[in-house]
């Protein structure tokens, strides 16, 4: 009868002993298996970069990767550009402003890549440029507007002149230059890519002055029947301009 008194006093105080060390009820221990604590792996806050005595970027920081709010600062302290960073990856937009405060220009961004409508503004607030963007690369589209708000229409064209002497020499000679004159382009072989600029499928020219000659020679190969040409012109606003020209060839064997 003692040792049996013994067994069933153990008994409870083991018992006893698991309830104090957590083991409560089957929904407490579920409740708390649900529950996951992500350690804190780095830095927590807003970080300032100082150059002297100023400061010139404070980015904002969760678990040691940029979330949040980044800004950069003018020599005189005003506010330059802001970025919004999620999980270290720019999205959303960027914005850049004047040294008076007024904003500047926007660019979308999605997972750290350029993606969208780009928008520049007058210092009054009015819309300026609107840039093209997909994938992060330009695509053609251009909008630029001047101080009363029209639309500017009057951009240069690509103007090819030809010097045919496939016939005595084997070569057929391309003259590019735009129809103003302009001496702030460059020209590129190739076409736009689903729609984008892609400088990994054009070959650029070398332009010289506003002036690029491309020398086709005969090579009794079959080849493309026209030449694609990009030209990436400066505008007065400082934006590139992507115009494509569509050049038809004469002869089917030149490379």
């Amino acid at each position: 009868m003692k040792a049996q008194a013994i067994s069933a006093a153990l008994a409870i105080t083991i018992l006893a002993m698991a309830g104090c060390r957590g083991g409560g009820t089957v929904k407490e221990t579920a409740a708390a298996n649900d529950t996951i604590t992500v350690p804190d792996t780095g830095y927590t806050g807003i970080k300032q970069y100082t150059s002297g005595n100023r400061i010139v970027r404070e980015t904002s920081f969760k678990n040691g990767i940029r979330h949040g709010l980044s800004r950069t600062f003018y020599a005189g302290g005003q506010q330059y550009q802001t970025f919004w960073y999620e999980n270290g990856l720019r999205q959303d937009s960027s914005r850049f402003y004047y040294v008076e405060g007024q904003l500047f220009r926007t660019t979308p961004y999605r997972n750290d890549t350029i993606q969208g409508i780009q928008k520049q503004y007058y210092r009054t607030g009015q819309l300026k440029a609107r840039i093209g963007y997909d994938k992060g690369m330009r695509t053609p589209f251009l909008e630029e507007y001047n101080h009363r708000g029209a639309l500017i229409k009057d951009y240069p064209e690509i103007v090819a002149g030809i010097s045919d002497e496939y016939k005595t020499r084997g070569v057929y000679r391309i003259t590019l230059e735009l129809s103003d004159h302009d001496k702030r382009v460059k020209f590129n072989i190739g076409e736009f890519m689903n729609g984008r600029f892609d400088t990994a499928y054009v070959k650029p020219v070398n332009t010289t002055d506003g002036r690029a000659v491309i020398n086709l020679k005969k090579s009794g190969k079959a080849g493309k029947d026209y030449l694609g040409i990009i030209a990436e012109i400066i505008t007065p606003f400082g934006n590139r301009n992507l115009v494509f020209k569509k050049i038809d060839l004469p002869y089917n064997d030149l490379n």
